[in-house]
């Protein structure tokens, strides 16, 4: 596991850089926070007491979407990144029911320092910094810390199954920022999919090995949600 404070993320130019730039980047990311939200209104939405978990929140995007129709009882904001925790607090501002944790996976599989459940957990393009053991370590942690019926939702990057796939999605990725009508930074914006590849913080799994593992630990209804090249959107309920 690639200690946190030594990735790209702990670079406050780097968290910037990517918080100005991700919609453009990020193919269909307004669809997959969308999908996302459709299984808290299948799952959870009747549950006035809600309590939900963004892990790796970023900027807080998701919970701010989310907040736009539906009030949970308690929310936790959780990144290792102190600059993308202050841009979620811009971003969400202060309110009694959301609290902000600056943690790295390491310190949460280390300390167990969420002490207590949640029925819906939402990730975001970070477990993919992960070996497979320690996704599927993080994957019962998260298990562990939902309450019966509970769902883990989980949007990330994922290995293709094939050279000749990873070619044709690398292809689509470079194409879609290529098609982006923002015009600012899309030039050098096309170089992200092959930054992604050389990154050694970037560790991706395929969808099956990550589908089997989530099915392992004990989840139901596993199954991937939404998909586009790379991008994928899977997760299971308690």
């Amino acid at each position: 596991m690639t200690q946190f404070e030594k990735s790209e993320w702990a670079q406050s130019k780097f968290a910037q850089n990517y918080r100005d730039a991700s919609d453009i980047f990020l193919p269909y990311r307004g669809q997959f926070i969308d999908t996302a939200i459709l299984f808290y209104t299948q799952w959870v939405s009747l549950n006035t007491q809600a309590r939900v978990l963004d892990l790796g929140c970023g900027d807080g995007l998701f919970m701010q979407a989310l907040l736009k129709s539906f009030t949970p009882a308690r929310i936790r904001l959780v990144d290792g990144s102190q600059d993308m925790l202050n841009a979620a607090k811009e971003r969400l501002g202060e309110q009694k029911s959301i609290e902000f944790m600056q943690a790295s996976f390491q310190t949460l599989l280390a300390n167990d320092s969420l002490n207590e459940q949640y029925d819906f957990i939402y990730s975001s393009l970070a477990i993919h910094h992960l070996r497979f053991d320690e996704k599927k370590k993080l994957y019962g942690y998260i298990y562990d810390h939902l309450d019966a019926g509970g769902c883990f939702v989980h949007y990330d990057v994922v290995t293709p199954p094939s050279e000749r796939l990873d070619r044709c999605y690398m292809s689509m990725w470079r194409q879609w920022i290529k098609g982006h009508p923002a015009t600012e930074n899309r030039r050098e914006l096309v170089g992200i999919p092959e930054e992604y590849k050389g990154n050694q913080d970037n560790m991706p799994d395929t969808l099956d090995s990550q589908l089997k593992a989530l099915q392992e630990i004990g989840f139901k209804d596993v199954d991937c949600y939404f998909k586009y090249g790379i991008f994928a959107l899977f997760g299971g309920r308690k």
